[in-house]
């Protein structure tokens, strides 16, 4: 099994962590809440027998800096278009996953010459979100608001990450047990580090500022070959939402999967059959 390289990079102004395996056409993987690059763990090894796989600790989260601002998701994209820079990358696959996916839907809107193909797991669009919140939606989507309180969630979660945490991990994935002890000792290792809950509260605290940049360019439809997958049994996505409608309206060259008898993190959940739809999907892709 193939061993991830761990490094940092300054990027965009902040030191980027990130996982690296494999060589040939690059993969960028983006992880989402409540996780970090080592959510690819998986994905990583498989990915890297056919492509040059980089995983980053987006800002805010892990072992990448968490600076006090500068998390709207136009961004956080540019950290990732500056962080491919650095290491002298051209053009590029994209794959994320709930936050990641805001920002590489956002990456790809603003630079659509870097991106080949987009990969978006287990995402409703913010903007959409937004647009169609009722009473049933915010009872699913409890988090986005308590998370942009100000300081209150840092003094609740405090000396508690392993509660805050282990509820998403439960309540989240179809098999409560789906996500290992050892791999939710290592998130609770990552949030519990100086600044690791105010990055990702940080995150979501930038809600308005991501619904005004998705709405002035709503219009505009992502144009390279887009695939968006989901777990069927979460609640507040698959179960929620028409989801090849919202993504019929993010993109014009649209797949989709359903995977069944999942929530929240496909990747980890049901990573065998995540890993070969996205083989399957980057599958004859040179670079």
């Amino acid at each position: 099994m193939t061993t991830p390289r761990h490094a940092t990079i300054r990027a965009n102004g902040i030191r980027q962590f990130y996982r690296e395996a494999g060589s040939g056409p690059l993969v960028i993987l983006l992880h989402g809440f409540p996780e970090t690059s080592y959510a690819w763990r998986f994905q990583i090894p498989e990915l890297a027998k056919r492509y040059r796989v980089i995983a980053p600790d987006l800002r805010g989260y892990g072992d990448t800096d968490k600076p006090a601002g500068g998390y709207d998701k136009r961004t956080m994209a540019s950290d990732i278009v500056a962080l491919a820079q650095a290491l002298g990358i051209g053009t590029f696959a994209l794959i994320g996953h709930d936050r990641g996916a805001r920002v590489a839907t956002r990456l790809t809107k603003d630079h659509p010459d870097l991106v080949d193909r987009l990969v978006v797991m287990d995402n409703v669009p913010t903007r959409i979100v937004a647009r169609d919140m009722n009473a049933k939606i915010a009872r699913q989507y409890w988090f986005f608001l308590f998370h942009q309180v100000a300081d209150l969630p840092e003094a609740l979660i405090a000396g508690r990450e392993d509660i805050w945490l282990r509820h998403f991990f439960t309540d989240w994935c179809h098999d409560p047990k789906s996500i290992s002890e050892d791999a939710i000792a290592a998130y609770v290792k990552a949030f519990a580090a100086e600044g690791g809950v105010r990055g990702a509260l940080s995150d979501y605290r930038a809600g308005a500022d991501d619904i005004a940049q998705d709405l002035a360019d709503a219009d505009v439809k992502i144009a390279c070959p887009t695939l968006s997958l989901w777990g069927a049994d979460f609640g507040a996505v698959g179960k929620l939402f028409d989801m090849e409608a919202v993504w019929r309206e993010m993109a014009s060259d649209l797949r989709v999967a359903a995977i069944p008898q999942c929530g929240h993190l496909p990747h980890e959940e049901q990573p065998e059959i995540v890993t070969n739809l996205l083989l399957e999907f980057l599958d004859g892709w040179q670079g």
